[in-house]
């Protein structure tokens, strides 16, 4: 059976010139990076390296660079830190109702510290306008965090334009890049953002590993008590092996990524311009053209995501429905309905998500495989039937 993964916003496989890197400090460079002695120094100039790979990647000076376990930490540690070092000017927060659940959730939490919430909509497109931004922002306002892209519909947002708003404001300006960094251009210097999220999995790294930057001279709490490990704002012995290859994957990204932009941008195209001929009542969810290279998004009507992937998987393909973090919850998912999806076609959504191993006969594998999937799944649905009865009695 041909097997086709297409769920590369969930995770990427690790490149095996990542694993390479990697292997060595799981090996004999063992040491611990604070010990004083040649086995600490080996391994702490591998750390080094690495913040310095993925400061290139981003545009960011080394110094600016800390390393978490992952793009949810990055973006805890972002919304609870920046906050609460900058309440003594105000406490009042602001970010967009499409976020990933590790900035909502945080958000939330500093809720009940005496925070307030501020949710900026979004169009349904699912893009966040810079005017809408700075319509939410007070005096008292001292954080700002949207998402660099949607992993879930793929929509880019305009970085520049919504940064330049929180900076007149005197906010501080978070973005989580986990689905942008190492997969489109990604600047902080040239967007004047102040505080960016990341994560390895994202393009092609381990699991486990992720970073944070942090401008310098933005004040930022540690979420943990302990040592002194990244300057003391991040303590905890050091995942060595995955910051490395986070490090290699970043050089990797930055080296390759208008090959892959090219080559997945042509890959989702394929789908998102032959999908719709072959299936009637489905919708693209997310901008057309502004959008991320691998990234097809689809919301088709009168059945069940989850039934499609269940099915789409006997046929040896991978996909999800909704985001990874939402896709088991049998819940709809919160990006589409703040897009006005309504909700019982939100339910039908389906995201296909390309990776630099895929080639033009993974795309067709899914035009063929899923126009019989739906049909048959049309075929069992009450509510398709009911339409049918419906459109007939109309006529």
């Amino acid at each position: 059976m041909t097997k086709v993964y297409l769920d590369n916003a969930a995770t990427t496989p690790v490149l095996p010139e990542v694993l390479e890197a990697m292997l060595p400090y799981l090996r004999e460079a063992y040491g611990n990076p604070q010990s004083i002695h040649d086995w600490g120094d080996e391994v702490r100039e591998g750390i080094e390296e690495a913040r310095g790979r993925v400061a290139a990647l981003i545009g960011a000076s080394p110094e600016e660079i800390l390393f978490t376990s992952s793009g949810t930490e990055s973006n805890n540690m972002a919304i609870k830190g920046l906050a609460m070092a900058q309440q003594s000017k105000g406490k009042h927060v602001v970010v967009s109702a499409i976020e990933h659940f590790s900035v909502l959730h945080s958000a939330r939490t500093l809720e009940k510290a005496g925070f307030e919430l501020t949710l900026v909509p979004v169009d349904k497109h699912g893009l966040v306008h810079p005017g809408e931004v700075a319509r939410s922002l007070r005096p008292d306002t001292v954080l700002v965090s949207i998402m660099w892209a949607n992993t879930e519909v793929g929509t880019i947002q305009p970085m520049a334009e919504i940064a330049r708003v929180v900076k007149e404001s005197g906010a501080v300006f978070h973005t989580d890049a986990v689905a942008a960094a190492g997969n489109i251009p990604v600047d902080v210097g040239q967007t004047g953002v102040d505080a960016l999220s990341l994560a390895a999995n994202q393009f092609y790294g381990p699991k486990g590993a992720g970073a944070l930057c942090v401008k310098r001279g933005i004040r930022i709490l540690p979420l943990l008590d302990g040592g002194v490990q990244e300057g003391g704002r991040r303590p905890g012995t050091e995942n060595v092996p995955g910051i490395v290859g986070l490090g290699k994957a970043a050089e990797m990204a930055k080296m390759g990524m208008p090959s892959r932009m090219k080559h997945l941008t042509a890959l989702r195209d394929r789908l998102i311009d032959g999908l719709p001929s072959r299936i009637d009542h489905m919708m693209l969810t997310g901008h057309r053209t502004q959008r991320l290279p691998g990234s097809a998004s689809f919301c088709i009507e009168f059945i069940e995501g989850e039934s499609m992937l269940m099915l789409l998987n006997q046929k040896g393909i991978a996909a999800s429905s909704g985001s990874a973090c939402t896709s088991r919850a049998l819940k709809a998912s919160h990006v589409l309905t703040a897009m006005g999806i309504p909700v019982e076609l939100s339910h039908g959504s389906l995201l296909f998500t390309f990776g630099i191993a895929n080639a033009e006969s993974d795309a067709d594998h899914v035009l063929e495989s899923l126009p019989p999937i739906v049909e048959r799944l049309r075929k069992m649905s009450p509510l398709y039937d009911k339409f049918l009865k419906q459109e007939r009695g109309g006529k």
